[in-house]
């Protein structure tokens, strides 16, 4: 599990109805219980940060002064500057308690003046944690040198600090602790980091259920990559959707301003010759590229492989019907073209099923149940836990992540899987799978991976279908649920 996963995770776990106070208490707790189970009363010295490390470390306080222990701890930072309101809240608690009889000392630490070296047979680094970056600043570098001096039994709350969470690596200095007790599951880093940093690794259940994973939330959006102020025209990712046909002009349209609307610079839609002047009349933000006929044909396929050099991902089938020399174009078009790509609506029932695991690059097909069995020749199962089996199977097959739409989207990548809930029944309405099309172009574009675009994609439209229902009741149109995605991605 990466930083960010956690922070996912946390997010998730709470829009489900699970506080953070209640996720810090648990984690501080468990940290107490830790030291209680294994070690006789004693003095606890305690070096916290004002982040949620500090938090644990406050609320772990309590439950060794509960069970006999003195505790002295030492903040590194002004109160006034503790980050979350968890932490400042169970930094309050402890100002109460210190003014009565408990053996409980608060020392507020402004300087590394402040610090000095400490006789305490436990500490607590409860500094940094996964929220370490680069070199170690004052005064925090000058308490890892304290309780690496220390001879006291040194335990890291969720990560030693100076060990970066991600990497295992250490570009300054590290707390080199005994044991390092962590919370739900072990980050990346601890798995990676040399023994004598992260000591032995104990990992703390506090209370996380498994379907804040499984599933998609709002903590997902912290995934989401960040516009750069100083980005240039089409740094933020430039999209080719490839559709329409003469009954369907609407389709690739709407894939492509949805790709827009989710952030994408540029987005050029290829189209049959005829469609090209409807399609520009959409929007005076679409460009097009006319095809050489009526439909996608292999008169096409060369010009457009060239053409997609140019872009970050591309959208494939939106509209694009299934002529006899559309299904031969599609094919070459599918294996040739070297980007991203995201397979819609009827280019699903025009591959043929040898065709995706020769491709390189990342691939995402968005079926919806009948498309999912012409692409597969497999029905998905009504139950669930069948379903889930069957969309995964497919994905390892067909080296490509599934999007399966339906009440409950199932998002596979190989073992990996997701289930997303957003949506509500005004999303039957025709164009909103052409704008999850669009949107998850987008955010292949913008450089996540294929099985990340595909359920922030799910999770993203689904949650504009959703706002777009609260304001218009069921009765709205795919155009309505596109004027959402960009309040979701602000």
């Amino acid at each position: 599990m990466t930083p960010k996963d956690m922070m996912v995770a946390d997010a998730n776990a709470e829009a489900m109805g699970i506080p953070r106070t209640s996720l810090m208490e648990n984690a501080g707790r468990c940290l107490a219980y830790r030291i209680i189970q294994n070690r006789n009363p004693c003095r606890v010295a305690i070096y916290a940060g004002n982040g949620g490390n500090g938090g644990d470390g406050f609320v772990a306080a309590r439950y060794l002064l509960n069970n006999g222990f003195e505790v002295e701890i030492f903040l590194l930072s002004d109160p006034s500057s503790i980050k979350s309101k968890e932490t400042k809240l169970n930094w309050e608690v402890l100002e109460k308690i210190s003014k009565g009889t408990t053996p409980l000392k608060l020392e507020v630490v402004k300087d590394s003046s402040y610090l000095s070296n400490t006789d305490a047979e436990i500490l607590i680094d409860a500094l940094l944690g996964t929220g370490v970056k680069g070199e170690l600043r004052e005064p925090i570098s000058s308490a890892v040198d304290i309780i690496n001096r220390s001879e006291g039994f040194k335990v890291a709350v969720d990560m030693p600090t100076g060990v970066d969470p991600g990497s295992g690596m250490v570009t300054d200095k590290a707390v080199h602790a005994d044991v390092t007790v962590t919370f739900h599951k072990v980050k990346m880093g601890l798995n990676i980091a040399s023994v004598e940093y992260v000591g032995s690794i104990e990992v703390c259940d506090i209370g996380i259920p498994e379907e804040v994973e499984l599933f998609t939330g709002p903590g997902d959006l912290l995934r989401l990559q960040r516009r750069d102020y100083t980005s240039h025209k089409g740094q933020n990712g430039k999209v080719l959707v490839i559709g329409g046909s003469t009954d369907y002009s609407g389709a690739p349209a709407l894939a492509a301003l949805s790709a827009l609307a989710a952030g994408a610079d540029i987005v050029v839609v290829a189209c049959p010759r005829e469609l090209s002047p409807i399609i520009r009349s959409y929007s005076p933000d679409l460009i097009v590229h006319p095809l050489s006929e009526d439909f996608l044909n292999p008169k096409d396929t060369n010009e457009l492989i060239k053409l997609s050099e140019n872009f970050d991902s591309v959208v494939i089938g939106c509209g694009i019907g299934r002529e006899a020399e559309t299904s031969l174009a599609v094919n070459d078009l599918v294996v040739e073209i070297e980007k991203p790509l995201v397979i819609d609506a009827d280019a699903l029932k025009l591959i043929s099923p040898w065709v995706l695991p020769r491709r390189n690059h990342e691939t995402i097909i968005t079926p919806h149940t009948g498309e999912f069995k012409a692409f597969s020749g497999r029905e998905a199962p009504k139950d669930l836990e069948s379903r889930m089996k069957v969309i995964k199977d497919v994905s390892i097959e067909s080296e490509t992540t599934v999007l399966l739409k339906g009440s409950i989207d199932i998002i596979a990548h190989n073992d990996k899987l997701k289930l997303n809930s957003t949506g509500n029944p005004g999303m039957t309405v025709g164009g909103t799978g052409d704008c999850l099309a669009g949107l998850t172009g987008a955010l292949l574009a913008q450089g996540h991976d294929g099985f990340e675009a595909a359920f922030l994609g799910a999770y993203i439209n689904g949650k504009a279908g959703d706002m777009a229902a609260a304001e218009y009741g069921y009765n709205f149109r795919a155009t309505d649920l596109m004027r959402f995605i960009p309040e979701i991605f602000s």
